[in-house]
């Protein structure tokens, strides 16, 4: 059974979803919120497996509620399900680097609709990897990261290239710089082909080693990093520069390794 709870402003879209889940086997309806306020208290009450969130809500929005959620300290957290009007979107790439596991359109058949709810509470993230590429291609530019926004990795128009690994705003924290130093070579490159759009599977074949193997490798980047959803890697190997946009149709090629390392 999936336990979601539905976070939207508009009472129709709340009642429409909730009347979907209800109609469905194996989901349960746990709560609805009106704001990201009550998102917030109603995560921490019902404690679902799926928060279905609108980004746009008065007074806290969508992006912030994700934040104080992930941010809360809960062993297991619940993962969020952005649900959005445009695939596009500010608050969409915001979302993301907030933790969300995805996101869905308002107008999504009801059939897609549930079979998003299971993958991201299958712990998938919900986006091919064309649509995380233009979003973080577009707001990286937008924010000056890397400095390139074209499709050949030239810098946009009226912008000074920026050297890759670098910001146009030194956003990075010594912090987080001294974590993402601290990756092995091969963790790196498991972090390299995740941006790239490769699945699991894809990567361990292209690295030669196991489909678990590259798992641990993920888990253990995102420890050290910080992060909580396979998004966040993707939108910080953007923005650190181990992957320049424009630059993903092959894949950066992985380090060579000293033999008996997996």
């Amino acid at each position: 059974m999936i336990r979601v709870l539905i976070a939207d402003d508009q009472v129709l879209i709340r009642a429409g979803i909730a009347a979907i889940l209800r109609a469905a086997p194996g989901y349960e309806v746990v709560g609805e919120a009106c704001d990201g306020d009550e998102a917030v208290t109603k995560a921490e009450s019902t404690e679902p497996d799926v928060v279905l969130m609108d980004i746009r809500m008065p007074e806290t929005d969508g992006i912030a509620a994700t934040r104080r959620i992930l941010g809360s300290g809960r062993g297991n957290p619940p993962r969020i399900l952005v649900l959005t009007t445009f695939d596009i979107d500010e608050y969409v790439y915001k979302a993301l680097r907030a933790g969300a596991s995805g996101f869905v359109l308002k107008d999504t058949p009801p059939e897609r609709l549930l079979a998003a709810l299971k993958a991201v509470a299958d712990g998938d993230t919900l986006f091919s990897a064309a649509v995380t590429r233009r979003l973080v291609q577009a707001y990286c530019a937008a924010e000056g990261v890397l400095g390139s926004a074209g499709t050949d990795g030239a810098p946009a128009a009226g912008r000074a290239p920026v050297a890759a690994g670098t910001r146009a705003s030194d956003g990075r924290s010594a912090a987080e710089r001294a974590a993402l130093a601290a990756l092995t070579a091969r963790e790196t490159d498991v972090l390299r082909l995740v941006a790239a759009g490769l699945s699991n599977g894809e990567i361990a074949e292209r690295l030669v080693v196991s489909e678990g193997t590259v798992k641990t490798h993920l888990n253990r980047s995102m420890a050290k990093l910080n992060l909580s959803s396979r998004a966040q890697a993707v939108v910080l190997a953007y923005e650190s520069g181990l992957v320049v946009p424009g630059r993903l149709q092959q894949a950066p090629a992985p380090a060579p390794v000293k033999a008996g390392a997996s």
